[in-house]
């Protein structure tokens, strides 16, 4: 069975770079056994439907804007895999999956697996994240994807735990983590590897530092698709951890 693993993606220029959070990636890749496919789960395509890719060849997705022109010529030509597509639309019926051949590999997904993956030859199929719906439906997808697993799949979501953008340090000099976001990535952290999973199914309801923490949903559902894989021989451990600009937790969790 392979593993099921949230990558806390952050700053698009960590495609480029070399630091202790892209060699970490890089590790994962040689550790984990090589799948036959991988299923991407992004932030970054967060829209009100649930679609997966089925393109043989999904086009590298430039998705942000007033970066280095470096980062805009990098292409990530992995293949896609039409069969998987189809086997996660019938693993999700009876709800209505749309076969999209128009999107493709996000940054939420190329900037960490160029890493992971440097060859670019695993086949990837995306799954879109229904903004119109609750947390629990997406942990209830997770659950039904979690069969994959068993197939050579790697189930990979792209996101963080913390994501504020509007009280992240963008100067050159690093900033300490917020309270907020360190108490909010602790107390996650213990309901994971303890197995507590509805307060984080029910983010909404942890309070303060969970309202900070979590702004906006769409980097944080990634991690309840993880989570809701899990089987209870599962090890869960977190292979890449540390806070960037103050408030994006970098943290990977691996299941499995």
């Amino acid at each position: 069975m392979l593993p099921a693993i949230l990558f806390g993606h952050g700053n698009p220029m960590n495609a480029v770079a070399n630091n202790g959070y892209t060699e970490a990636w890089r590790r994962i890749g040689l550790e984990t056994p090589r799948p036959k496919a991988i299923l991407s789960i992004s932030a970054h395509w967060f829209v009100p439907e649930t679609g997966v890719t089925i393109s043989t060849a999904p086009k590298t997705i430039h998705d942000f804007g007033g970066f280095p022109s470096e980062l805009y010529q990098i292409q990530y030509p992995a293949p896609g895999d039409a069969a998987l597509a189809l086997r996660v639309q019938k693993l999700l019926s009876p709800l209505e999956v749309k076969l999209d051949n128009s999107w493709g590999l996000d940054h939420g997904t190329w900037s960490v697996l160029r890493h992971v993956y440097p060859a670019a030859d695993i086949p990837i199929v995306r799954i879109s994240i229904d903004e119109t719906k609750p947390a629990s439906f997406h942990f209830e997808v997770g659950k039904k994807l979690a069969r994959l697993r068993d197939e050579g799949v790697l189930i990979v979501g792209s996101g963080n735990l913390v994501h504020n953008l509007h009280t992240y340090a963008w100067g050159r000099h690093p900033r300490d983590p917020y309270d907020w976001a360190v108490r909010f990535e602790a107390a996650a952290k213990d309901m994971i590897l303890t197995g507590d999973l509805t307060p984080l199914i029910n983010y909404e309801t942890l309070g303060k530092d969970a309202a900070l923490s979590i702004p906006t949903p769409d980097h944080y559902l990634p991690l309840l698709y993880v989570l809701a894989t899990g089987q209870q021989s599962d090890r869960i451990h977190f292979p890449v951890e540390g806070v960037d600009g103050g408030s994006i937790s970098m943290l990977s969790v691996q299941i499995g």
